[in-house]
């Protein structure tokens, strides 16, 4: 049986463009995870590793102009849009190239012989080490950033690790292009080019976590798909670690007093953040606690101006639309649920973004039908429930799932450690993994401290896949005890000759290059 053909499709008519490539087979698969594996070692040098992420996002940039224009084609997000992802993810590259330079994340520890202790103290040392192939499945709404050469791939590449990539459907000529502009990279430096691997079609993402020779996963994607690769990666006869993000209602909590002081601002705000980018960002705020009230009633009223004025727009593909628009009717028929401002169809080929009205009281406890309320849709929309007193609130909160973010806005007062701004931060760190005051969580930067990641189904393990510690996910500890130094790798030497971030004896040494 042939080969099913890949084709790239233009989502602001539903035709398609071209074909790009053919699904993988059984054995195409099998090659490129073989050959990434056979590449293991073209990695080991981080100097040349360092050097090589350089080099890939020198050339992503060369050709920023082709690149934007490839994946608007693909998934109409704009060249603003789309430009300004390409710059973060070439930000990301280097920024995982000056943590290889570093070292710190090899978290080098030794102990030297202590027969005093109670028991006695052999010698110990112990590095972390690359886990081996890492397959990345890419996301349909970051082409850049969380596809190709986004921050699984880096991070992964940083740790030493070759990828094989499982490439979106939604934007397949987008990823051969940015795959072969890494594969040119990596030959600059020596490296194979099958240290990146690029795999197409939907049986291809179950094949790829089955594979014997895949040490590790990352995904970003539904819940529905994360969770089959999750089990998949776990049912293995050697389970791996699978670090997927599935899903996030990300909320919001407005205490009464931050509505009185600046309501307006906040509806205002909030209308920015639920339809940019069409509403297709993984920390849309998607339920926002309101409270009852004139203040309350002002914030709607401004954030129905902002929603109003928003042009509708383009969603990533035909299927996102449909699936957009069945979620939107359910929510919007359930009892008690008003639109001030109606999402749902803005054209043939477009939505319209909006928002609905639910008394909170509907939240507070189990509910049946108001539960969907509950889960994301992905999309323009949001949903407001209106909350009477403290107690509401705080029951909606203790009934969410895990999240990848959780929003309070505050009043002044509040935020100077007046009131329950303290108490409200207790409540919301259990339900995710980055917790703003007075923002909106599609405010994402690429950072050390970053933690982009929370409690499931947010994601499907502790780590981030954002920022400098994104690398940890890609590595294991390693501890050699009482091992001659002629055989010990030159991380673990006394004399430290690669100049690394050591902890020596429970004391951090601090070593200038």
């Amino acid at each position: 049986m042939a080969a099913a053909p890949v084709w790239s499709v233009d989502p602001r008519t539903g035709k398609e463009r071209e074909q790009v490539a053919e699904e993988a087979t059984a054995e195409e698969i099998d090659a490129a995870v073989r050959a990434a594996h056979d590449a293991r070692g073209s990695l080991t040098d981080r100097t040349v590793r360092a050097a090589f992420l350089r080099t890939a996002a020198d050339r992503l940039e060369s050709a920023r102009e082709h690149l934007v224009e490839a994946a608007d084609a693909e998934t109409a997000l704009g060249p603003t849009r789309l430009a300004a992802e390409l710059a973060h993810t070439c930000y990301q590259l280097r920024a995982f190239a000056d943590t290889v330079d570093e070292g710190a994340f090899l978290d080098v520890v030794i102990d030297h012989p202590d027969s005093t202790a109670t028991p006695p103290v052999p010698d110990l040392r112990r590095y972390r080490v690359p886990l081996g192939v890492i397959a990345v499945y890419s996301a349909s709404n970051f082409p850049f950033t969380f596809s190709v050469p986004g921050g699984d791939t880096a991070s992964a590449l940083a740790a030493g690790c070759p990828v094989v990539v499982k490439a979106h459907p939604g934007h397949p000529a987008t990823s051969e292009l940015v795959a072969a502009l890494l594969r040119h990279a990596a030959a600059a430096h020596g490296i194979p080019e099958a240290v990146l691997g690029l795999v197409h079609g939907l049986d291809a993402g179950v094949a790829l976590v089955r594979h014997p020779l895949i040490a590790g996963a990352g995904f970003t994607g539904s819940v529905r798909g994360g969770r089959l690769l999750f089990d998949a990666a776990a049912a293995r006869p050697v389970p791996i670690p699978f670090h997927g993000e599935l899903g996030s209602l990300n909320p919001v909590l407005v205490t009464e007093a931050a509505a009185e002081e600046r309501a307006e601002r906040i509806g205002t705000g909030l209308g920015g953040s639920m339809t940019l980018g069409v509403g297709q960002f993984c920390v849309k705020p998607g339920l926002v606690l309101v409270p009852e009230g004139a203040a309350g009633d002002r914030l709607l009223t401004s954030l129905t101006e902002a929603v109003s004025d928003t042009e509708a727009g383009v969603l990533l593909d035909h299927r996102t639309r449909d699936t957009f628009l069945t979620g939107v009717t359910e929510r919007a028929q359930l009892p008690d649920v008003e639109s001030p401002v109606t999402p749902g169809a803005g054209g043939e080929h477009t939505v319209a973004a909006g928002f609905l009205t639910v008394p909170a009281a509907h939240l507070a406890t189990p509910d049946g039908d108001h539960d969907l309320l509950l889960s994301e849709c992905f999309g323009p929309v949001t949903v407001v429930a209106r909350y009477t007193d403290t107690a509401e609130a705080t029951a909606v909160l203790s009934r969410l799932p895990g999240n990848l973010t959780a929003t309070v806005h505050l009043s002044t007062a509040e935020a100077a450690g007046e009131g329950r701004g303290a108490e409200i931060l207790a409540q919301l760190t259990p339900l995710a993994g980055r917790v703003l005051v007075d923002g909106w969580p599609t405010e994402l930067a690429v950072a050390p401290a970053q933690h982009h990641g929370g409690p499931y189904p947010a994601t499907t393990s502790t780590a981030t896949s954002v920022g400098g510690t994104a690398i940890d996910r890609w590595l294991r500890p390693v501890a050699y005890q009482s091992t001659p130094e002629p055989l010990l790798p030159p991380e673990l030497h006394d004399t430290n000759p690669l100049g690394l971030p050591r902890r020596i004896d429970g004391r951090l040494e601090h070593w200038e290059h």
